[in-house]
């Protein structure tokens, strides 16, 4: 599988390779594909969860690999992106369910918000966050 790179030749097309990257990278982690995860996140990137606890890429990651992260589902729907000069905001509503700890969490509705930045040609992700619609 490629990495989305950038093509700059529209904002709409660069919103649709936006969108594909940030399906690309759900897939990733529902899968726990740590190496194409990795690809996809920035080396600063931060997740700030629904509970409030800021994670690092290599805690996130590292906690999808060992299984204390174990995501069963997430589907986002529309995601609705706002570009600017290298940076973009993306945000939409998902259901997702999760092992945590080995507790389950049940399926939910979340927002998440998630800021990419181009890096080498091609979006990554920075910072994402996640809250818990109840």
């Amino acid at each position: 599988m490629t990495i989305p790179t950038v093509d700059a030749s529209s904002p709409a097309s660069e919103a649709n390779l936006l969108r594909e990257t940030e399906r690309a990278r759900l897939r990733a982690l529902v899968n726990a594909d740590i190496v194409r995860a990795h690809q996809l996140h920035a080396p600063d990137f931060q997740l700030i969860t629904p509970i409030g606890a800021a994670l690092s890429k290599e805690e996130y990651l590292g906690a999808i690999a060992s299984g204390q992260i174990k995501y069963l589902t997430w589907q986002p729907a529309d995601i609705v992106v706002r570009l600017y000069d290298g940076v973009a905001v993306l945000r939409y509503r998902a259901q997702l369910e999760v092992v945590f700890g080995g507790h389950k969490v049940a399926l939910n509705d979340y927002w998440h918000t998630d800021t990419y930045e181009r890096h080498d040609e091609r979006w990554m992700v920075i910072w994402s966050q996640a809250t818990a619609i109840k």
